[in-house]
């Protein structure tokens, strides 16, 4: 089974990580946000990827073709208009016979993938929120979708589309994005996959939807922070260092090198960083970073960058440097 996987966006809210670095690869609870939805597709039988990519869409290839031997197709989306064209244009592999799926490339998902699949209707999973106005918003009947809306003012209820799909027909999809995209139908600039289903809904589709407990926004620097703790909370790897004071849960690479350090809780630390004499309480670390006498607290620093002094809470962009004396 196929997935379209769009990861095109700038993710303009988690600048400056994103100035070098395309949001899909920003690490999280030890490994890129990407590699937790491939490897959850992975696991769950999918067998071939369709990654929809733009902004440093390089970089995902590259890390797509050295980590993983699945098969791909990478797909250039040059206009950002929004999730319906992204998926107008990933649909292109895809068969108009053969069920696929669905999953956003920036958001980590913990669901059973394979209740989704074999379903003789189209699934949506669905998560419970607070506030829905920021998302597709559905209205149900039982588990049946009876009605959605993108960004609704005026939300009909607080069930939202968390960004897994299954549809069982391609060509019904690829029909009602087709109307969108040549009839130019759009909301804000972008086209609206939201828009797409509640044509095939008009038309007599059946959704069902699936709730998704697991749900985890990678869109902000305070909410990837949050992730990282909800995941460390499973999957910390790490619970002593030689050399250092280790309090669970963390995650290090193997290749990172701490000394003289204290480590934790709810830090995660990628490949190749180099931290010295520092304490790091929930820091997002990434690969190849340098860290030397430092406190840090609910800190993000990205891939290549440096800081050397005293803090207290920093937001470093990729290939930042900062010096500061040590008090």
């Amino acid at each position: 089974m196929k997935a379209i996987i769009p990861v095109a966006g700038v993710g303009e809210r988690l600048r400056p990580f994103t100035h070098t670095t395309p949001k899909p690869l920003l690490s999280v609870a030890g490994k890129p946000i990407l590699a937790h939805i491939i490897d959850s597709l992975l696991a769950n039988g999918i067998d071939e990827l369709i990654f929809v990519v733009g902004y440093m869409g390089e970089k995902i290839e590259e890390f797509v073709k050295s980590r993983y031997s699945v098969s791909t197709h990478f797909i250039w989306q040059n206009e950002l208009l929004g999730l319906g064209y992204a998926i107008y244009l990933g649909l292109e592999p895809i068969n108009n016979d053969e069920p696929f799926l669905i999953i956003l490339g920036d958001t980590i998902i913990e669901a059973d993938i394979s209740k989704f699949i074999g379903s003789s209707n189209h699934i949506i999973g669905i998560h419970l929120v607070d506030n829905p106005k920021r998302f597709g918003v559905v209205e149900l009947s039982g588990k049946r979708i009876i009605g959605m809306e993108e960004k609704p003012q005026s939300p009909k209820s607080n069930w939202v589309i968390a960004g897994l799909y299954y549809f069982t027909d391609p060509l019904i999809l690829r029909k009602n994005l087709d109307f969108l995209v040549s009839n130019k139908i759009s909301k804000h600039g972008e086209i609206q996959l939201t828009d797409a289903l509640v044509k095939m809904l008009s038309d007599g589709e059946k959704f069902e939807s699936i709730v998704i407990d697991g749900w985890h926004d990678c869109g902000k620097p305070e909410t990837l922070l949050e992730t990282n703790r909800k995941l460390l909370d499973r999957n910390g790897n790490l619970s002593e260092l030689a050399g250092n004071i280790i309090i669970p849960p963390v995650s290090v690479s193997e290749s990172a090198d701490i000394s003289n350090s204290i480590i934790g809780p709810y830090v995660s630390i990628g490949e190749y960083a180099r931290i010295k004499r520092s304490i790091l309480r929930d820091c997002i670390v990434g690969d190849d970073t340098v860290i030397t006498n430092c406190i840090l607290e609910n800190s993000i620093l990205g891939n290549d960058s440096a800081f050397s002094g005293r803090a207290y809470k920093l937001n470093l962009g990729n290939s930042s440097r900062v010096e500061l004396e040590w008090e």
